[in-house]
This record gives C-alpha cells, sequence and structure tokens, in this order.
C-alpha cells in the first residue's frame, strides 16, 4: 500500500480532486506544501505556500488562466463588432476586467451595504418551520444555506420570488464547469453547454421582462450600463459566485461548529465573535479551494523559473494553512488575532461579493448557534459535492432536541 509521503507531486494533486478524498484533502495539501511551487507531468504548475500565493494573486506579470485555444472543445463566441467575446470580469484581465468591475461595484456594493437587517429576517424565515417545541432534524443545505444566498441575490437582482428554484437550479448545474477541464467528461460538458443555453434564454426573458416593469433593483442598473453580452455574463458570475461560495461558506462552518463544540457555545453566548470566527471559517475550511493563473512573463518563484505561457494552480486551501504564517495551523482557532487567509484571493480580482457572504455567513452561523439546543451531527463525515474547487458538504443533516425562536 502506497502511502502519502511517497506519492509524487502529480499523484498528490490528482487525488485532491477524486471524490473519496473530498472530506479531507488536507494531507494532499500538506505533503505538497514540501516542495511549495512545483510542476506536474502535464506541465501546469501548483504553488502551495502563503507567501508564493499572495505574491502571485498581486503580480501583473500573472493573468487568469484562459481556455486551451487548441481545446477543440472550445468554442470561440464573438460580439456583433467581430470581436472576441472574454466572458465574465472574473476571467479577464485589465484593462476590459477593471471597466466591467468598476460598473458592478458601483451598482452592487451600496446596495449589499444596507441589507443586513433584512439577512436576519431571512434567516429567521427560514428557521422558523422548525420552531415546534419538539426535537427535529434540519438538513443545514438544503433549509438553510442553499435558500438564503439564492433569495439575497435574487432580490438585488429583481427577480421575480417565484423564480428564486430556477436560479438555485442554474447554480447547481453551472458550477460544474468550475472545475479543470481535464476532470470533465464529455457529459459533463454537454450537460454545462445545456445548462448555459436554458439560463441564457431565462435570462433573455427576465431583460424583456424587467426592461417593461423597470424597478430600482441591481438588474435593471446593471442593463442601463452594459452591453447584452456584458450583461448575461454578469449576472450568471453574481448567480454563482454570489451564491455557490456562500454555500459551502455557511455549511463549512455549520459543520466545524459541531465538530468544535466549545466554539459552537462560545458563539451562542458572545455573538460578536461571528466576525473573528467566520474569518477563521475562511482560512479553515475555504468555500474555494484553489484559482487557476496563467503567466504573462517569466517569473522566478522558489528556486525555479515559470516560463511566459505556463498555467499555474494557486492551491489557496493549502496556502490558508501553510505553518510558516498560522500558528498551529490545523487546529480551529474561532477568535485567531492574525489571520491573513486567501479565501477571497487578493489583487484586482480580489472577490466582489466578500463583503455580503462575510454578512450571510455571520448571521447564519449565529443564529444557528443560538436556536438550537443540544445539536448533533446525523453522519460525519457527511456527504460532499461533486466539485473540488468549490468544495462542501452535498447535505448537512443536524439532529436537534428543540430549535428556539
Amino acid at each position: 500500500m502506497t502511502t502519502i509521503e511517497r506519492l509524487s507531486e502529480t499523484e498528490l494533486f490528482e487525488n485532491i480532486f477524486k471524490p473519496e478524498n473530498r472530506s479531507d484533502p488536507y494531507p494532499f495539501y500538506r505533503q505538497l506544501r514540501r516542495q511549495p511551487v512545483s510542476r506536474i507531468e502535464d506541465g501546469r504548475w501548483v504553488i502551495t505556500r502563503h507567501r508564493d500565493i499572495a505574491q502571485l494573486l498581486r503580480d501583473p506579470r500573472v493573468g487568469v488562466s484562459k481556455p486551451d485555444p487548441s481545446d477543440p472543445r472550445r468554442q470561440t463566441i464573438r460580439k456583433p463588432d467581430g470581436s472576441p467575446f472574454e466572458g465574465p470580469f472574473l476571467n479577464q484581465d485589465p484593462p476590459g476586467h477593471d471597466e466591467l468591475r468598476a460598473v458592478v461595484t458601483d451598482e452592487f456594493i451600496p446596495r449589499v451595504m444596507t441589507i443586513r437587517g433584512h439577512l436576519e429576517e431571512l434567516v429567521s424565515a427560514h428557521l422558523a418551520p422548525f420552531v415546534t417545541g419538539q426535537a427535529g432534524e434540519l438538513d443545514v443545505v438544503n433549509d438553510l444555506a442553499y435558500p438564503l444566498p439564492v433569495t439575497v441575490i435574487c432580490e438585488l437582482l429583481g427577480v421575480p420570488r417565484e423564480d428564486e428554484a430556477i436560479f438555485g437550479d442554474f447554480a447547481r448545474r453551472l458550477t460544474r464547469g468550475l472545475d479543470p477541464a481535464e476532470t470533465q467528461t464529455d457529459e459533463d460538458l454537454r450537460e454545462l453547454a445545456i445548462a448555459r443555453g436554458e439560463m441564457t434564454a431565462y435570462c433573455a426573458g427576465l431583460f424583456d421582462f424587467r426592461r417593461e416593469n423597470p424597478d430600482d433593483g441591481l438588474l435593471c442598473a446593471l442593463m442601463n450600463r452594459l452591453d447584452l453580452f456584458d450583461l448575461h455574463a454578469t449576472v450568471q458570475l453574481l448567480l454563482i459566485a454570489g451564491h455557490e461560495t456562500t454555500v459551502n461558506l455557511i455549511t463549512n462552518g455549520t459543520l466545524t461548529l459541531m465538530r468544535n463544540p466549545s466554539a459552537m457555545a462560545r458563539l451562542r453566548e458572545d455573538p460578536d465573535l461571528a466576525i473573528p470566527l467566520v474569518e477563521e471559517v475562511l482560512r479553515y475550511e475555504p468555500p474555494v479551494q484553489m484559482t487557476t493563473r496563467r503567466a504573462l512573463a517569466d517569473i522566478d518563484l522558489g528556486g525555479v523559473t515559470i516560463t511566459q505561457g505556463s498555467r499555474m494552480f494557486l492551491m489557496l486551501a493549502a496556502g490558508n494553512r501553510d505553518e510558516t504564517v498560522f500558528a498551529d495551523p490545523d487546529r480551529f482557532v474561532p477568535d485567531r488575532e492574525s489571520n491573513p487567509h486567501l479565501a477571497y484571493g487578493g489583487g484586482v480580482h480580489y472577490c466582489v461579493g466578500a463583503t455580503l457572504a462575510r454578512a450571510e455567513a455571520q448571521i447564519a452561523l449565529t443564529a444557528l448557534a443560538r436556536r438550537m439546543r443540544a445539536p448533533a451531527l446525523v453522519a460525519d463525515p457527511p456527504p460532499y459535492r461533486e466539485n473540488a474547487i468549490l468544495r462542501g458538504p452535498e447535505h448537512l443533516p443536524v439532529a436537534f432536541e428543540r430549535m428556539s425562536a
């Protein structure tokens, strides 16, 4: 039997994507950090040390990782003027990225800053069915972590309430496309194309509806400032980036609290603990495990040269447990004082929705800690979702003796 210490860097990397390792990929990250800048067999680079990842996230010589132009499965979409459509701003480098991001930031951030009180109302509404005075069980994913962020993003966009379930279904199906193409089958790619087509068709109808029924929501604001291609891409990005990552943050946070009952007890008594506690969840169990980049020039790093054009995997989850940065990195410390985690990236691509995601998680985790009496995990580890990059449980059933109002 091969031990993890004898695995090559390529084998360690491949193991992170295997479903049987989804519940605990951290031993593989730890082993990869022993060779923090490594080149795997297909020529890609895997970066696992905190300082190297932080540097590359902010380095102007590093760009987003675009699809391989030689891949026959890649389709080039062109705008009416003949220029190639580059996709959402998350997949673009400056200056195109900066122009689109500025529009989204202008319209998104002011709306988010006024929403905290409403988030508390939404969390209470989602937990209300369990306030029966009797013992019960909830699936944190289906009953709170999924519906909360989809309700929030739909309300921000101005999506009709009855269509929230449609948006949630799109998010589930589209996230598979975030894993590396090498891990996806032709059937995965066909399903992804179908989901994208259905989402585009739905959004086209939604845009028509809002043109005839304008409101002061985010969608109408974006419609006034973006062309149709960028509008479609931005709405789909906000759905996935603003929804799927928050689902994992809330679910991973709940699972971590269940495994650390003293931390849950402290949060129950001190709601202010939610602020550093959520930051520690982001470090300890980040909802986004890794991100991809490409070298726009030769880059010297860790004693090697990453040549121009090379693709890189920046392993955020590995950097978040770097023992040279975090004391006792494999232990959950809810009030950790120095916590420069990498969960939201860095540089020009720092997550535009970080403020909203933090608020949703702080309120949701505090409510669960305060309201549930004698909670217990039904299964540990729980079943995990297929996606390795957006890592989180598929379901998280929790039994409790009583749910208070």
